[in-house]
């Protein structure tokens, strides 16, 4: 059994709920709203955030019409955001094929962003809970926050650990942490079950960002190529640590090169080397285990044991994944 397997187990029927309300979403009386909606739904992974709704709801109660229609909110929240972000970006690529605002036009891509995430609004009102719809808008504005945050610091010469680490916790895990959050509450779960399936979340999304720094170091299938962090001036956990513990002053006149825009792709290649040789590969890989260990602490005692052994393979899935 793969892990894919591992972690939809006890979930099958419901995920296969969700993909089916989530696929009627793309019937639209206007042609060229539902071609651009068409082609986005192309563009999905795995889904690991709507799982994570499922899994949590699952972990302390049994999935509602709540929980499927916070899923489904929480899931249009974060593919009209990816829609903007490609937009602010100027990518060109999302999972290996072109953008919205690559085949139609920046202006169009900005709208059916808006779209989206109008669409995530209206469900959180099918929620019917004014916790759940407070959630959803105060994810939106972290979401944002962190881009911001993120631009606000992109001039410093190195950002610390712990910049770094404010800077994902609100771009990245603030969706996983949002995720499990509901998921518990969408099945009335005890307010301290809540608490615990947010830290969760959120320690899950760290790693799932660490993880995708990571890829960075590397050739790989992920749609963007090696150093493109550094070439936009971004410095991840692995050079970070390893400037930070062995950084001499050629390398920290790059780091300042860098941030200006003159380096060389060779020097950008000498810094990924840089990371590799000095340990910051396996210093974010083991921060990603450390909180992995903090997460399955987390788990509680009681409950489901298929639904805890699947958070486990999702935790590993995020730990261990390839692209």
């Amino acid at each position: 059994m793969d892990a894919l397997q591992r972690i939809l187990r006890p979930i099958e029927g419901e995920f296969a709920t969700f993909k089916k309300m989530q696929d009627d979403l793309a019937v639209n009386p206007n042609p060229l709203l539902r071609e651009i909606i068409l082609h986005v739904n192309k563009q999905r992974g795995k889904q690991m955030r709507p799982m994570m709704v499922l899994l949590c709801a699952k972990l302390w109660g049994e999935v509602t019409d709540t929980t499927y229609s916070a899923a489904l909110a929480l899931e249009l929240l974060h593919t009209g955001s990816l829609v903007h972000d490609d937009v602010v970006d100027e990518s060109m690529q999302r999972r290996g094929q072109a953008s919205v605002n690559a085949i139609y036009n920046n202006k169009l891509a900005v709208l059916v962003g808006d779209y989206l995430l109008s669409m995530a609004l209206a469900f959180t009102g099918r929620c019917e809970n004014p916790r759940i719809t407070r959630l959803v808008g105060a994810l939106g504005q972290t979401l944002a926050d962190g881009e911001i945050f993120q631009m606000f610091h992109s001039h410093e010469k190195l950002v610390s650990e712990e910049v770094y680490l404010e800077i994902i916790r609100k771009k990245t895990a603030s969706l996983f942490a949002t995720c499990a959050e509901i998921g518990a509450l969408s099945v009335g779960a005890a307010e301290e079950d809540v608490a615990r399936a947010r830290q969760i979340g959120e320690l899950i999304g760290i790693c799932f960002q660490i993880r995708d720094d990571i890829f960075d170091y590397y050739t790989s299938d992920v749609g963007k190529p090696t150093g493109n962090d550094m070439r936009e001036g971004k410095l991840t956990l692995p050079i970070i640590y390893a400037v930070r513990t062995h950084g001499d002053d050629h390398t920290r006149s790059m780091i300042d090169r860098l941030k200006e825009g003159e380096l060389a792709e060779e020097e950008i290649a000498e810094l990924i080397d840089f990371a590799k040789q000095h340990g910051g590969i396996a210093y974010a890989e083991q921060v990603m285990q450390d909180y992995r260990q903090r997460a399955i602490a987390l788990l509680p005692e009681e409950g489901d044991e298929q639904v805890k052994e699947a958070i486990v393979a999702y935790m590993d899935a995020v730990i261990n994944r390839t692209k």
